[in-house]
């Protein structure tokens, strides 16, 4: 039965934006987790993440996220009260990530997830047709290790594979290494 889900959030076509997607690849192509854990790549959900995320003990989700705080490519880890704090904002379009809004539909029906974590990494460039920024390439990494470290501390099991299969990231240029993690 499933019990997590590690999802990728974003459009692959928007440079930056599409970091979530690119991180569940490469996460994917490196390691097997045990039947509790479903890896998604999410595209550009809007509410009906409400649908993917109900009735789940955990979910880990990663996004392109923006900062003034931080560098671009800096990894920046929110858990359930950080992104709920937050009212939620008008969205720009239909497709437009509505996170918060769908954490708040799930709780109302009693279906919300105990762990969230939004593993977020701070994009620069968004332009159309680009590959992730140098930057943000650097970044999966940490993106990776963040997820693994994050299912460590909630007992899923995963294995990294002996040959590791293609990340299948058909829209970069610059398609990332395997890391060199656990």
């Amino acid at each position: 039965m499933r019990t997590a889900l590690i999802g990728g959030i974003g459009n692959v076509l928007l440079g930056d934006d599409g970091v979530g997607p690119y991180v569940v690849h490469v996460l994917e192509s490196l390691y097997r987790f045990d039947d509790r854990v479903e890896i998604a790549d999410l595209g550009t959900p809007a509410l009906d993440l409400t649908h993917r995320i109900a009735g789940l003990q955990s979910v880990i989700l990663v996004d392109c996220v923006t900062s003034d705080e931080h560098a671009p490519g800096t990894v920046v880890l929110y858990r359930k009260a950080d992104i709920v704090r937050e009212a939620p904002q008008q969205r720009l379009d239909p497709h437009s990530p509505a996170l918060s809004e769908c954490l708040m539909t799930a709780e109302m029906l009693g279906t919300g997830p105990e762990n969230v974590l939004l593993v977020g990494v701070v994009g620069t460039n968004f332009d159309p047709g680009q590959p992730l920024s140098e930057a943000v390439s650097r970044a999966v990494d940490d993106a990776v290790s963040a997820i693994l470290t994050e299912l460590d501390r909630l007992g899923f099991d995963y294995e990294r594979k002996s040959s590791p299969d293609e990340a299948g990231i058909w829209w970069s240029e610059r398609v990332q290494s395997p890391p060199e993690l656990r």
